[in-house]
């Protein structure tokens, strides 16, 4: 009579860890309700502002600030709709976005690429780091002359300023960047086979994007201050140049449309330029910033004697008994 076989012991079998757990609808609609939360904390703390300046300019609160010569929230909006139905506005707005937009362009390719260089040749850091050096220092609003006797157009020379004043952060922020890279990264690529065009596209440039966008973020903010004081020096058309006509002739409060309208094209400009950066650099691990509690490490269980651990302890005592 032939006996079953002997079944295998369910305990032997490895266990599996469980399946870390989807966020379900819950935790989208957390989520949302904290972006919301957010947004409503931004447009509260922006009308807490306007409430405040209209508080103070239409009280006429004289205490070492003179709030009284100042225009007050409705007589500024009323000049804001004026202005939006004039075509000089757009017209305006129109000139300064197509300055900024093509000196920061420029800026941004001679940046990255002139910061590439210097940081990856010892041939073009000797050549032309000297000459950086002394050049970045100079204010580029102070380069008005020189755009002046340079080039044969006001526009050019405008265009000259504001991709001067973006050029230096964009080239410091490249060279920093390149030259902390992990060269680890660049040694797999060449054991593979990879040349100096394959270390720059799979190694360089990737690497180096955020301190690129950080460069760029800060070079358009720049861009915005010496093109408005550009064009309130030797413009004829925009934002710049309308803020400097009306301070001129004591109109307040299209002065504070202008102030305005360039801070909310800075704010624009701004945004869209981190929002490509971080669209570019998705691959880079996000920090959480809610509390996560942190899982405790479990301490891994003794191993089970073995047999040769189990008959050691004999084995010494004959030895021992047989020197005795």
């Amino acid at each position: 009579m032939t006996g079953r076989a002997p079944r295998a012991d369910r305990s032997a079998r490895p266990v599996r860890p469980p399946r870390p757990a989807r966020p379900g609808r819950s935790a989208h609609a957390g989520r949302r309700s904290a972006r919301a939360g957010r947004y409503a904390l931004r447009l509260l703390s922006l009308a807490a502002a306007l409430g405040l300046w209209q508080a103070l300019t239409s009280l006429k609160i004289d205490v070492w600030l003179r709030f009284s010569q100042f225009p007050t929230v409705a007589e500024v909006a009323r000049a804001l709709a004026a202005r939006l139905a004039g075509p000089d506005y757009w017209t305006d707005l129109t000139d300064s976005l197509t300055r900024i937009v093509t000196g920061f362009a420029l800026a941004a390719v001679l940046g990255v690429a002139t910061g590439v260089l210097v940081a990856r040749s010892r041939l073009a850091e000797d050549l032309l780091g000297p000459l950086l050096e002394v050049v970045r220092p100079i204010p580029a609003i102070a380069l008005v002359p020189v755009a002046i006797l340079l080039f044969p157009s006001n526009e050019q020379g405008i265009v000259f300023i504001t991709c001067t004043a973006a050029f230096f952060p964009v080239l410091v922020s490249t060279r920093h960047a390149v030259r902390a890279l992990t060269p680890v990264w660049e040694e797999a690529v060449r054991t593979m086979g990879g040349g100096r065009w394959r270390v720059l596209g799979s190694v360089v440039l990737p690497g180096a994007l955020p301190g690129i966008f950080g460069g760029l973020s800060v070079g358009i903010g720049v861009s915005w201050i010496c093109v408005i004081s550009a064009e309130m020096i030797s413009g004829q058309y925009g934002v710049g140049y309308r803020t400097w006509q009306d301070y001129t002739v004591v109109d307040y409060p299209d002065v504070f449309v202008g102030m305005v309208t360039i801070g909310v094209l800075g704010w624009l400009t701004s945004t869209a330029v981190e929002l490509l950066g971080r669209r570019l650099t998705r691959w880079l691990p996000r920090a959480s910033r809610a509390p996560t509690a942190r899982p405790r490490p479990r301490r891994p269980a003794a191993p089970p004697p073995t047999p040769a651990t189990v008959h050691e302890e004999p084995e010494e005592e004959a030895r021992d008994e047989h020197l005795v």
